[in-house]
């Protein structure tokens, strides 16, 4: 599958499709043109990003469920790495000015209970996608698995 053949079934045909499986690069072809598109749109006009970011979920999270079911794993996993961004995005610290990290200036929790809180979760979120790298990079699993037959190449 080439560059425009996986954005193209992506967007249009598959748009919110958790049904199946996707191949490696259906996937991959598919965030590399959601990664450019936002990274230039962040560049020029934030407002922007944010509509076609929200347009981009969709088919981001039904073509990363098809992938993970591609591999043999359950496709709903791919909302993991999402709900921890989610909740470590919640404990982050405000970053008003550098003196925002003292933790004589951090109120509740016992002045490092966020900070505490927020590095763990960091942590957790790095092995996590970490992970979900492997599994995405995965070859697909041979002849038809439990999603159904597998992906057209």
């Amino acid at each position: 599958m080439d560059f425009m053949t996986a954005v193209r079934t992506c967007l249009t045909e598959k748009y919110a499709t958790f049904q199946g499986r996707a191949s490696r690069p259906e996937y991959w072809w598919f965030f590399l043109f959601g990664f450019v598109v936002m990274l230039v749109l962040n560049l020029i006009w934030w407002p922007l990003y944010l509509v076609v970011a929200l347009a981009l979920l969709c088919p981001g999270l039904a073509v990363g469920f098809r992938r993970l079911q591609d591999t043999g794993r359950p496709g709903w996993w791919i909302v993991i790495p999402f709900g921890l961004s989610l909740l470590t995005s919640f404990f982050a610290p405000s970053m008003p000015d550098p003196g925002a990290m003292d933790p004589g200036q951090m109120p509740g929790m016992g002045q490092m209970g966020n900070v505490a809180i927020f590095s763990i979760l960091g942590i957790v979120q790095f092995v996590v996608t970490l992970l979900y790298l492997w599994w995405l990079t995965r070859p697909s699993e041979k002849g038809p698995n439990a999603y159904g037959p597998p992906p057209a190449s």
